[in-house]
């Protein structure tokens, strides 16, 4: 099975083609033991808005077909338990303020590994598809004090901040890539040594990550940075 890595964004006409190849590999997986609709684990963490995200969250995977959401909500402070995610078809983390989410999921870091690792595949919106990876962007907008990316991406950290992430896989992730600007901080994070380079996700975009090759679906661009001599590569791929 694949880790689905969303970019964000809220646009109702594209979320069939976002969200439908998660939603099959889910149905497959549910149809093998016998369920006739799959299992979902919706997790969505923060203060007040968690309810409302969550619910558009379950539209949007239910724009793919039918299933039974198994949904928690959780304040900032929260921490998730196993129960969020036992006996399902898959797992699908949301979005918000990376770091309460990165806090919230690592006491179930590991069950969550294992159940992809088993066949369970894992959706990630935004700071769920942030914290998926080894090394996780929480935030920031400077290095060193130089401005790097716009402030309103920094989600409240001055310095980009990097910590241990889940591990799901190997490459380092960010987000809202086109919309938000946050392409330049990958880049200048890439410069400096911080990470050795990653993937920026455009909203309304899924990047999955699976046995073959990498895919993308929906409608914008993936943008991927690495080390080179003298600076630093970008390129872009899209559907």
């Amino acid at each position: 099975m694949s880790v689905h890595l969303v970019g964000g964004g809220s646009a109702p006409e594209h979320d069939a083609s976002v969200y439908g190849p998660f939603f099959r590999e889910a149905a497959a997986r549910a149809a093998a033991s016998g369920r006739s609709e799959p299992r979902i684990a919706i997790v969505a963490v923060g203060a007040g808005d968690a309810a409302d995200h969550s619910a558009r969250l379950t539209a949007a995977l239910a724009a793919t077909g039918p299933f039974e959401p198994v949904v928690t909500v959780l304040e900032p402070d929260g921490l998730a338990t196993n129960l969020s995610i036992a006996d399902v078809d898959g797992i699908l983390i949301g979005g918000g303020a990376t770091p309460a989410y990165l806090r919230a999921l690592l006491p179930i870091s590991g069950e969550i590994r294992r159940q992809v690792s088993a066949g369970v595949p894992y959706l990630g919106f935004s700071a769920g598809a942030m914290i998926a990876a080894e090394r996780a962007i929480l935030g920031g907008w400077r290095i060193g004090g130089v401005e790097v990316s716009p402030q309103g991406t920094a989600g409240d950290l001055d310095e980009i901040t990097i910590e241990q992430g889940i591990g799901l896989l190997d490459v380092t992730v960010d987000v809202h890539a086109a919309q938000w600007g946050t392409l330049s901080r990958l880049i200048s994070a890439t410069e400096a040594g911080l990470i050795d380079g990653g993937l920026a996700i455009d909203e309304n975009t899924a990047l999955v990550v699976g046995e073959g090759a990498l895919s993308v679906a929906g409608v914008g661009s993936v943008w991927r940075v690495s080390q080179a001599d003298g600076g630093v590569l970008v390129s872009t791929f899209g559907a």
